[in-house]
Order: structure tokens, then sequence, then C-alpha cells
């Protein structure tokens, strides 16, 4: 999958991944009224109206992306309608020819790990029939249980042509707490950055490994670091934008190929129309303004690497 995802990228000359993560205050009056009249004030109406939010900014921007990053908690909120939802992105997603990255952050002793595994990657087996679940393409994972919890998704991605990002330097500002405590010397989330080395040779692409990592834009000085120790290591960058990663940090998340890494944006781009830079397009016309973030990030992300 590591695979697809690249020859995406390059396609489209953007190495960008829109984060669908909504919540209700980002979804315009119109399209809350219509889901609240059909389903009323429920779990039901509140699912109807991100999925038909999500729906037309996927439906703006598809043509120039490669991949999108639903975030698993933002649809769980709203319950059983909430992960039909979800379900329903993912499937519309693919369907428009979008990698599907499900930002799920599981990991766990490894016969839930592999349940986890089997539902968002792979498939489970119902009698004399198997079927898949979720159907993401790749997934978030938390090493903090060790090899026991990931190697179950890397056993899935061999058999099913799937991938993972590990999460090694997250973007929010407390992740130092444990992550960059010392161990011999060494941060933890070198360590971490190793085993994910580790994993990925055994589930390796063309050039890069089905088995990325999570590094926030928020450390740039980390992120250099953390992409020499990981040359072979797809890089998932969340941060940029809204939580304050900007385009010239990010250079040294790349390699020399100017490939290695994917940034996401997630609310920068699906709740633009509420930025005073885009308010012009209003709400009636909230995707069109996602499809400018969009335009505009990809357009600083590459003037950054040319730079």
């Amino acid at each position: 999958m590591i695979n697809t995802l690249v020859e995406k990228i390059v396609k489209r000359n953007a190495p960008v991944v829109v984060g669908l993560d909504p919540m209700l205050a980002y979804v315009p009056e119109q399209i809350k009224k219509a889901a609240f009249e059909e389903f009323g004030e429920t779990l039901e109406g509140a699912a109807e109206a991100i999925w038909q939010f999500n729906k037309g900014i996927v439906d703006a921007v598809c043509d120039l992306i490669p991949a999108v990053k639903p975030q698993i908690a933002m649809y769980e909120q709203f319950g059983v309608p909430g992960l039909a939802a979800f379900e329903k992105t993912c499937a519309y997603c693919k369907e428009k020819g979008l990698v599907v990255i499900g930002d799920i952050k599981r990991g766990d002793i490894g016969s839930t790990s592999g349940a986890y595994a089997a539902g968002h990657l792979g498939r489970v087996t119902v009698g004399s029939s198997t079927y898949s679940g979720f159907s993401e393409d790749f997934v978030t994972v938390n090493p903090y249980l060790g090899s026991d919890g990931v190697k179950p998704f890397i056993d899935v991605c061999r058999e099913e042509n799937k991938g993972i990002f590990v999460l090694v330097k997250t973007s929010n500002p407390s992740s130092g707490e444990f992550q960059d405590q010392l161990v011999d010397g060494t941060p933890l989330y070198e360590l971490v950055a190793r085993k994910v080395v580790e994993w990925g040779e055994e589930c390796m692409g063309d050039t890069y490994s089905n088995v990325g990592c999570v590094v926030g834009a928020t450390y740039p000085e980390m992120g250099k670091t953390l992409r020499k120790l990981m040359p072979k290591t797809y890089i998932l960058v969340p941060g940029y934008g809204a939580q304050g990663g900007k385009a010239e940090d990010l250079v040294h998340y790349f390699n020399a190929d100017g490939l290695g890494a994917i940034v996401n944006s997630s609310r920068g781009i699906i709740a633009a129309y509420k930025q005073e830079k885009y308010q012009s397009f209003g709400p009636e016309h909230y995707a069109d303004a996602s499809r400018q973030a969009v335009i505009d990030m990809i357009q600083d992300i590459n003037g950054a690497l040319k730079g």
C-alpha cells in the first residue's frame, strides 16, 4: 500500500493528507438543518450532518490530494450512528480513489490488537464467509505495549497489502512527559523509532516500508533527527497550520528524493470557511473554501521544499 500512496503523492505533486475530523461546530447550519429535519436532533441526525459535510469536502478536493485521514473519535462520539458515518466516509473516499488513513491509534495485547487489525485493515470470518469491517488502507498504531501490540497489525498488513503509521513523536504539548524521557541517555522516541525501522524491514514496499511513523510538525529539530534514523520510513506529519507547524519547518522531514513525508491538516482545511482568509466563501460554499485551503497548503509545502 505504501507504493500506492507514493504513486498518488507523485501524481498529484501533493504530499498532503486532509484530516476528516468533523465536529458539529464545523458543520454549516444549512447542512445541520436538513439532517435534523430528517432525523431530529438525535445521534442519527448528527451522524447524517457530519456525513453530508464530509461528502461535500471530499467531492471538492479529491482531485487534488492523495489521501484522507478520518479521526475515529470524532465519529465515535455520536455512538453507533457515528461509526456508520465513519464507515460510509471511508468507503466513499476509496470510491473517489483516495488512500484512507484511519486515525484510530490502537495498540493492545496481542489478541486484542489482532482483532483491531482484522476490523480495520483485514477481514473477519463469520461462518463460511469473510467480511471487511472498515477497510482503511492504513491505520495509526500506539506502540506503548511493544511488539505484542504492533506485530498483529504487521501480519495483517502483509496479508492484505495495507500499512500502519506508528506513533513516535506526537505533536501535542505534553508529549514529552513520556516520549522525551531518557533511557540510558537516549530519548524514548528515538528508541521507538529504531523499533519502527526493525518492524518496517518485515513489511517493505519498493523503496519505503508499509510501516510508517507519526512525527509532529511542532518539533522540527526532533523530526530532522528522526528522518536520519528512519530513511525508509514514511512520516505522517500532524500539527501543520492550526497547531502551529510551518511549511519551512517540515523540509527536513522529507528525503532528498522529495518524498518520505505526508503532511496532515484537519480543521485548517475542513473548517476553512470559518477563517478570515476564506470567509468570503461563506457557509454555503464551505467546500470551495476547503478546496482553496488545500491548494494553498500544497503550494506552501512545495514552495518550502523547492526553496
